[in-house]
């Protein structure tokens, strides 16, 4: 059970590594526009929205191939050690 265990924890981290980039830019992005919103008094709703549409696609354009390698070398390595997992 603590093979499996270690794999959640390994997978939780994984995720959050990988998802990281564009969700961080995009609560960046959203906090300029907010202020930039709240100092010019104005308030449209897609002003924040196509800006970090952008920016999630462009970080996912540029980090893709990253995040990708990322997932396939995890998934590698779970089938590698797949027997081990379930054969205590």
């Amino acid at each position: 059970m603590h093979h499996m265990t270690y794999v959640i924890q390994q997978a939780l981290i994984l995720v959050l590594v990988v998802s990281g980039p564009p969700i961080i830019l995009a609560l960046i992005i959203g906090f300029v526009i907010s202020v930039f919103q709240a100092a010019t008094q104005i308030q449209e709703q897609t002003l924040s929205f196509a800006p970090k549409l952008v920016i999630i696609f462009g970080v996912l354009g540029l980090a893709g191939p990253w995040m990708g390698s990322n997932l396939l070398r995890f998934t590698f390595n779970i089938y590698d050690r797949f027997p081990a997992l379930i054969g205590h």
